[in-house]
């Protein structure tokens, strides 16, 4: 018979805020869970720096993306139709995302650009204050989708702005009010605030290391369903014990948030109705990460055994690695093992897709995730949020499907000159965005005041890597000469900027 292994993962557990109080610094919280509630929690670190606050159980703070699928379970109770088109709901929207699926907004697999990723490649940092209509307008104008709905998982924050707009039609009420009746129903306290200025009591500060001090972090769009969520470590594992359980308004939603989502070729993805379905040694493993400026969280759940671990913390550090070790004691399960993954830069023959590999971890276009041993002497991510498998096809290719596409990487040679083409003044004339590539492997990006430079990392056939920073953040886009001779820009979760040469 399989059983939790409460006193173990109690100690990993203890352990871990153990080290957050240690360090006196920002904080965090762990709880356990099973279907009938809190079993056991663990607290340390502050929940504010500057008035010495220390970080519990009870203390509220940002959920990030883990607020996805609470959307998904308000969609679901109110029978809004999820293969309808955005467009039935959103007439206001262009033709390309009026025409996808509401299910393929939600389960990542719609194509839909990123918006921060869009208005970050156009030079608007995330730190800018813009409310809800700001952004959905950039949505209005999007000339394109990133990928054909159906053919690949790109995590996406879009659909589920677009998702909360349609929910509230249908509603009438705002989505706050619906988060605030769902979570009072299991006497929880969620809350969301539509900004950063909004007060939350008893919130804790974001931070983030810059070298050896901690910042206050700042996120300035506008919160929504697709991460804006307030609440306590208490509460959130409060709310998965009763979707372990099936309980009150929560009844049957566990199994309907992640019945199988396959891609247009019929086959699987990992993510579903903003969860994620894994697998950890014999058990199914179903979770969600959340991450904003100075916030980093993750919950994992083994619902064959109705139990599960919430990490919460206002650092900007990684927050999966150490749900899964709690996790792994309470299952009794071995760690997955660390890949010894060929480290360097890697890219397709053509097109913007690039990858950057260290020994244990890959960033994708820009998006990181940590790598383990396949056990097959293949690697694969846990994932986070993105699936990846890779095998080695020789000593310098990489094969495998990243996010359900099959892909080619080869290593970049180090000696790998700027094509001359790319050199000049770009322009898109949809936008009006203009990128200046300069013959010394740097370029001008739009930033506010004179703009940004970025030095330019060289891939083969017309292709470059910038490397944007903004506070804790890092944006790292590709620059790629298209078949037509347009400069595109492309990230992961945005890559519908178009250029024409005007200089």
């Amino acid at each position: 018979m399989m059983t939790a292994h409460w006193t173990e993962a109690a100690a990993r557990a203890a352990e871990i805020a153990a080290g957050w109080q240690r360090e006196a610094g920002p904080g965090g919280a762990v709880v356990l869970f099973d279907r009938e509630g809190v079993r056991e929690a663990f607290a340390g670190g502050l929940a504010s720096i500057q008035h010495d606050l220390p970080f519990t159980p009870r203390t509220a703070n940002r959920f990030a993306s883990i607020s996805k699928h609470v959307l998904a379970v308000a969609l679901l109770r109110e029978a809004v139709p999820l293969d309808a088109p955005l467009g039935r709901w959103l007439p206001e929207l262009p033709a390309p995302l009026a025409e996808v699926p509401l299910v393929r907004a939600l389960d990542m697999t719609g194509g839909l650009p990123d918006m921060m990723e869009a208005f970050w490649q156009q030079g608007v940092p995330f730190t800018a204050t813009l409310s809800a209509d700001e952004v959905h307008a950039l949505a209005c104008r999007f000339p394109a989708l990133s990928a054909p709905p159906g053919t690949e998982m790109a995590y996406s924050n879009t659909g589920w702005r677009l998702a909360q707009r349609v929910l509230e039609k249908v509603t009438g009420k705002p989505y706050g009010e619906t988060v605030a009746a769902l979570s009072g129903e299991l006497d929880l306290a969620f809350r969301l605030p539509y900004d950063g200025a909004e007060i939350v009591p008893g919130l804790a500060t974001g931070y983030w290391r810059d070298g050896d001090n901690w910042r206050r972090g700042h996120y300035g769009f506008h919160f929504s369903a697709s991460g804006g969520i307030a609440g306590s470590a208490a509460d959130l594992a409060g709310w998965f014990s009763g979707l372990l359980a099936g309980r009150g308004p929560l009844a049957g939603m566990l199994e309907r948030l992640t019945e199988p989502r396959h891609f247009a070729d019929g086959s699987e993805s990992v993510y579903r109705l903003g969860l994620v379905c894994s697998r950890l040694g014999r058990f199914d493993v179903v979770g969600h990460g959340g991450s904003l400026t100075g916030y980093r969280n993750h919950v994992l759940t083994a619902p064959e055994l109705g139990v599960g671990v919430v990490v919460l913390t206002n650092r900007e550090e990684e927050a999966l690695w150490p749900a899964l070790t709690v996790l792994a004691a309470l299952l009794g399960e071995k760690l997955p093992v660390a890949a010894e993954a060929p480290t360097g830069l890697f890219a397709s023959e053509e097109g913007p897709f690039w990858a950057e590999l260290a020994s244990d971890s890959i960033s994708f276009m820009g998006g990181y995730e940590r790598l383990v041993s396949d056990g097959e002497d293949g690697l694969r991510s846990l994932p986070a949020y993105l699936d990846i498998r890779l095998r080695r096809d020789g000593a310098d290719r990489l094969t495998g499907p990243i996010g359900g596409v099959q892909r080619s990487l080869r290593r970049v040679p180090a000696d790998t000159p700027l094509d001359a083409r790319l050199v000049g003044c770009w322009r898109d004339p949809h936008f009006g965005t203009e990128i200046a590539i300069r013959p010394d492997g740097t370029a001008l990006w739009p930033w506010p005041l004179d703009g940004a430079v970025t030095r330019l990392t060289p891939l083969p056939n017309g292709r470059a890597v910038a490397d944007l920073m903004h506070g804790p953040w890092r944006a790292r886009p590709c620059l790629w000469l298209d078949g037509a001779g347009r400069l595109r820009v492309a990230g992961h979760r945005a890559r519908i900027l178009q250029m024409d040469r005007i200089g």
